[in-house]
């Protein structure tokens, strides 16, 4: 393929509420270091590639941008680097985040913010990237437990004019319908992937169903998570991706946004070459053969 040619527009689009975005986005959560994410120790990257990279995205159409105020390593942090690369921001670009468990500013995990400490967060990341309101925040959680306190202190955070459209994070299905009981839920964002949580092709389904977005994160990483992807690929990958001249990757971000219009892309990177792969993959066409072999791998794998 010839990412240089290629924009975020080739994947098309979907709507978040009444925000209108390319379906292939970028996840800021490798912007602030290099090497493994949300780790203490992590090594910050260079400033300007990371604006560089931000700047280029835009250039090449993205208009989705995924981050939160605890993506950052020592000296970076995620959020004022979209600021400083991207403000006074374009007209179109939509900004997600995500609240739910911060860190300190060590870099240490804590506990889950209470409902009363949402707003909190929610102005933490308003002062980050310098704006009035946040286009879409995500309620991200660990466990089962019910969500309908903490996704109803959001609600009242939008009522407000602070958010103005909400999503949760790592969640199961019953959180959506918790949470839809209470306000409206523009996006739902899960680990998934080619091999990953094939547990998850139900759900995706019935947000696709619904009319509410499902945006997968580690599409690309799979069992790397935040360390980034190995290496190394399968075989039937590797074979697809020869076929069309493509790199594994780009077969992953590509089988990804085939599982449904309401799928988009947030792949990450800090690497300029990478990304423009990363939005050329939204051109990938993907025959029903190769979508076959790739959906078996799928269950296999998973």
């Amino acid at each position: 393929m010839t990412p240089r040619t290629i924009t975020a527009a080739a994947a098309g689009t979907w709507k978040l509420g009444d925000l209108v975005v390319n379906r292939m986005g970028f996840g800021a959560m490798r912007l602030p270091q290099t090497g493994e994410a949300l780790v203490a120790d992590a090594l910050p990257r260079d400033r300007d590639q990371a604006i560089s990279v931000l700047r280029r995205a835009v250039e090449l159409g993205v208009n989705h941008i995924d981050t939160a105020a605890f993506y950052f390593s020592p000296l970076r942090s995620a959020n004022e680097l979209i600021n400083r690369a991207l403000s006074p921001y374009p007209a179109d670009l939509v900004i997600t985040t995500k609240i739910g468990q911060p860190r300190d500013p060590s870099g240490t995990w804590l506990p889950h913010a209470t409902p009363e400490q949402l707003r909190g967060l929610v102005e933490e990341n308003l002062r980050q990237l310098g704006r009035d309101h946040l286009d879409v925040v995500n309620l991200r959680i660990v466990g089962t437990d019910s969500i309908a306190e903490r996704f109803g202190a959001l609600a009242e955070l939008r009522e407000a004019g602070l958010i103005r459209h909400l999503g949760i994070s790592n969640v199961h299905p019953h959180h959506l319908v918790e949470a839809q009981a209470i306000a409206p839920v523009v996006c739902v964002q899960n680990m998934y992937g080619l091999g990953v949580r094939p547990d998850q092709d139900a759900f995706v389904g019935t947000c696709g169903e619904q009319g509410v977005a499902f945006v997968p994160f580690y599409a690309i990483a799979a069992s790397g998570r935040q360390a980034g992807a190995s290496d190394s690929d399968h075989p039937e990958i590797l074979a697809v991706a020869r076929a069309h001249g493509a790199e594994p990757a780009q077969v992953r971000i590509a089988w990804t946004l085939h599982r449904g219009p309401h799928v988009l892309a947030i792949p990450g990177t800090g690497d300029p070459d990478h990304l423009a792969a990363n939005v050329a993959a939204g051109a990938l066409r993907l025959t029903e053969d190769e979508l076959a072999v790739l959906d078996s791998l799928h269950h296999r794998s998973g």
